[in-house]
């Protein structure tokens, strides 16, 4: 049986909550690169941050809908939302537009628990950590791709 083990990138490229969001898109770019763990001062995983988080930061604030009653508004959609939306948009930093508290898998996690994890919660970068909760490894979309390709 494959495990995450079989299919993991080990020369992570990891970065931190202070790179610089101009600095992580040229990580991404230079190393051909979706997805990086985010690490603390003693390595452990405390995020990560993909394509998509840098990509968000260049669309279209969606303003909620508003009803005026009475000279009050009730807003139609969360207005928590659009604040969350506009501090990652505003982000210049990593910490500012990463996903924090990631999923993650062992390095013993079947191939088929890592592809129904990737496919049902949208993963697109998943750390893979030893039994000690140390990054070791990372599976991204294009590493299944590769897992089919090779027709395992």
């Amino acid at each position: 049986m494959l495990t995450a083990q079989d299919l993991m990138t080990i020369n992570v490229i990891a970065v931190t909550k202070d790179t610089a969001v101009r600095e992580l898109a040229k990580i991404f770019s230079d190393n051909r690169i979706s997805g990086a763990p985010v690490i603390d001062g003693l390595g452990k995983v405390v995020g990560v941050v993909t394509e998509s988080d840098l990509i968000f930061q260049n669309k279209k604030v969606h303003i909620p809908t508003a009803l005026a009653i009475l000279d009050a508004f009730i807003f139609l959609e969360d207005p928590d939302r659009m604040e969350r939306e506009l501090r990652k948009m505003a982000g210049v930093t990593v910490a500012e537009i990463c996903t924090v508290n990631p999923i993650t898998v062992r390095q013993d996690t079947p191939l088929e628990e890592v592809a129904t994890l990737m496919a049902e919660k949208r993963i697109h970068t998943l750390p893979v950590l030893d039994q000690d909760g140390q990054l070791v490894g990372v599976i991204g979309k294009s590493d299944l791709i590769r897992m089919i390709a090779e027709g395992r």
